[in-house]
């Protein structure tokens, strides 16, 4: 009979989590595929405005999985996510400064790790009191420290600039094994490195025995605390963990822009931003704060320019996304996936393409209405015509008005038509593939 000491008291199955998961050939090939997609995409997308935007995906990504590692890691609401970003801008734009005057000998290259070691040091300081408690009172005191660091900018301009922020000079010095970082294109390739490490780490981080007992806290903090853990401790280093990361996101984008503004920088809006995307990318699945940072570029930058009234529609695309997708968009990705790999993909795509139509239209109408209003409201002095899509409609006329209103309510009949017609083909085939999953299980 063994003894007890040669008994192991672990589940085979907690041992199998416990051990490292393999890099296996898969994984190898997306991060493979990933760092070639940041090597390639300004030969893919040659204009200028294409690699700002790109630039500014790159440290944003960094930023959402940051946050993602308080949110979806550790279930810990923050409104004040910003402040890290913010003063790890600042501290790099003054170490910058500092280095242009020869009184720091840091190359820019690495900068962005003063901007990781300031967030990290202000985790340290301010998480010790935000993460003493979780939950709504979390979310609350990260709110307060937030406004107050936002104020505190208008407070002190000599650190923070005051309303026309800090500037700066990136191509300081003799630069970088002859690179100088004053074209766009060096900036970018700098953050895309940054960008490429710093997920690796962050994904790294989930696997590690901090990262797992944090998504136990975030799960069941109770049973936490009776098998021996400090749950305040652990959310105090994973808190102290995303700011270092969260810094060095600001540390870049001090670096693409060579500014950073007073309370903006630090500001709950921002913070609320990165929490808005971070959803909507999906904060369950590691990769979907980068689809959440790709979207907060592209609606900051190229729907604000398309239409003044963006944000009401981001925030009916939040509204929806909640209503419908609680997951984000990575979730929606992720059930597709497994419809491709039951073969059941193919079954639904004339059903998305009916939708798409159907959606489009809704939307079309929807959109002549809301820019006429808008156009009636803000731009009375231009007159009452005005450009839509290709089209001229005269806001004034009613005719404008029962057009789009008709437009929208085919749409809208069609989509609800449609989708219910979906509904029953979705859970026929969803009723098919866990079949198809029990009959494996028992074989």
């Amino acid at each position: 009979m063994p003894t007890p000491s040669q008994v192991s008291t672990v589940p085979p199955t907690a041992a199998r989590l416990a051990q490292p998961r393999p890099l296996s050939g898969g994984r190898i090939a997306i991060w493979s595929l990933f760092a070639l997609a940041l090597v390639a995409a300004p030969y893919v997308f040659t204009s200028s405005l294409a690699l700002t935007m790109l630039s500014q995906i790159g440290y944003l990504i960094i930023i959402c999985l940051s946050y993602n590692i308080l949110l979806g890691q550790g279930g810990m609401l923050s409104f004040g996510h910003a402040v890290y970003t913010g003063l790890g801008s600042f501290m790099t734009i003054h170490a910058m400064n500092m280095a242009a005057r020869g009184e720091l000998p840091i190359p820019l290259a690495f900068m962005p790790l003063v901007g990781g070691l300031a967030g990290a040091f202000f985790a340290v300081l301010l998480g010790f009191v935000t993460t003493r408690r979780a939950g709504t009172t979390f979310a609350m005191i990260t709110l307060g420290i937030g406004e107050l660091v936002a104020a505190m900018a208008l407070m002190f301009p000599e650190f923070f600039g005051g309303e026309g922020g800090i500037t700066t000079d990136r191509t300081y010095g003799k630069g970088f094994l002859g690179i100088t970082f004053g074209p766009a294109i060096q900036v970018y390739y700098l953050i895309a490195a940054y960008c490429f490490v710093c997920t690796a780490l962050m994904f790294a981080f989930t696997g590690t025995p901090l990262g797992r007992i944090l998504n136990a806290v975030r799960d069941n903090p109770e049973r936490v605390e009776f098998i021996g853990y400090n749950t305040q401790r652990v959310r105090w280093f994973a808190f102290t963990i995303a700011g270092f990361f969260a810094g060095i996101g600001g540390a870049l984008a001090a670096i693409n822009f060579e500014i950073v503004t007073g309370a903006d920088s630090v500001s709950t809006i921002r913070s609320g931003g990165y929490l808005l995307f971070t959803f909507l990318g999906g904060a369950g699945f590691f990769f979907g704060p980068m689809i959440g940072a790709a979207l907060l570029v592209f609606a900051s930058v190229l729907l604000s320019e398309l239409s003044k009234a963006w944000l009401l529609y981001l925030g009916l695309a939040f509204l929806f996304m909640v209503m419908f997708a609680p997951g984000g968009v990575a979730s929606l990705i992720m059930l597709n996936v497994r419809l491709a790999r039951f073969g059941k993909l193919r079954a639904v795509l004339p059903s998305y393409a009916a939708l798409f139509v159907a959606g489009c239209v809704a939307l079309l109408g929807a959109a002549a209405m809301v820019e006429m209003a808008y156009h009636l409201q803000l731009n009375a002095a231009l007159g009452p015509q005005m450009h839509f899509l290709g089209m001229t409609l005269d806001a004034s006329a009613a005719q404008s008005w029962v057009v789009s209103a008709v437009v929208f309510l085919v749409g809208a009949a069609a989509f609800e038509v449609l989708r219910r017609r979906f509904l029953r083909l979705w859970s026929a085939v969803q009723v098919e593939i866990e079949q198809r999953i029990a009959r494996g299980e028992a074989v």
